[in-house]
C-alpha cells in the first residue's frame, strides 16, 4: 500500500511539475504538503550552494548548549551554472537584477536524506524591485544535501562560536498565475 501511495504521489508530482513547466522537478517526489497553492506557476528553479550558519548557545532547554540556526548564506545558479543571485538571512533571496523576496516557512518535510536539512515550502512576505523575484508567491526548498549541525549539541568551550555547514539545495520560485490569488 505504501508503494502505491508513493507511486501516486510521484505521478501527481510529475503532473503538477509538468503543468507548472518544471520538467527537471518532475523526477523528484515532492510531498503534497510542500506544493504551492493552486493557481501558482513555476517562474524559476535555482540551484544553491553555500552554508547554513549555526551558533553554539542555549536552545530550547536553557541548561543545555546546542547549535542554533542563525542564517543561510548561498549563491544561486541557473541551469547553465551562471550565478543569478544570492540567499541570506531573512530568509531573503536577491537576484542579480536587484529584485528580492523575503519569505516565511509554511510547511516542512524531512525529505529523503535525513542527514540533510529539511525540505520547505515558504510563503512570500515581501518583495521589492522589478525583476525575477518581484512576483514570487511561494518558494520550495527541495533536493537538499548537507547543512545540518553535528548531532548532540555543543560544549561550553564552544559557547558563542559559529559553525558554517556546507549545503546545497534547489529553490523553486512560484508566482500567482494571472487571475489567481
Amino acid at each position: 500500500m505504501k508503494r502505491q501511495g508513493l507511486a501516486a504521489m510521484t505521478a501527481a508530482t510529475a503532473l503538477l511539475a509538468a503543468s507548472a513547466g518544471a520538467a527537471d522537478t518532475a523526477t523528484i517526489a515532492v510531498p503534497q504538503s510542500l506544493w504551492p497553492q493552486a493557481g501558482q506557476t513555476l517562474q524559476l528553479s535555482a540551484h544553491a550552494t553555500g552554508v547554513q550558519t549555526y551558533e553554539c548557545r542555549p536552545g530550547k532547554d536553557p541548561a543545555r548548549l546546542e547549535w542554533v540556526f542563525k542564517a543561510p548564506e548561498a549563491d544561486l545558479f541557473d541551469a547553465a551554472g551562471k550565478k543569478i543571485g544570492k540567499h541570506y538571512a531573512g530568509p531573503t533571496w536577491e537576484s542579480n537584477d536587484g529584485s528580492t523576496v523575503v519569505a516565511e516557512v509554511k510547511a516542512r518535510d524531512d525529505g529523503p536524506d535525513l542527514s540533510a536539512i529539511p525540505w520547505l515550502l515558504l510563503s512570500a512576505k515581501a518583495a521589492s524591485g522589478n525583476g525575477v523575484f518581484s512576483g514570487t508567491a511561494s518558494i520550495q526548498r527541495v533536493q537538499t544535501v548537507g547543512g545540518k549541525p553535528p548531532a548532540g549539541g555543543c560544549t561550553q568551550a564552544q559557547a558563542g562560536q559559529e559553525l558554517r555547514v556546507p549545503y546545497s539545495a534547489t529553490y523553486n520560485f512560484y508566482t500567482a498565475a494571472p487571475g489567481g490569488r
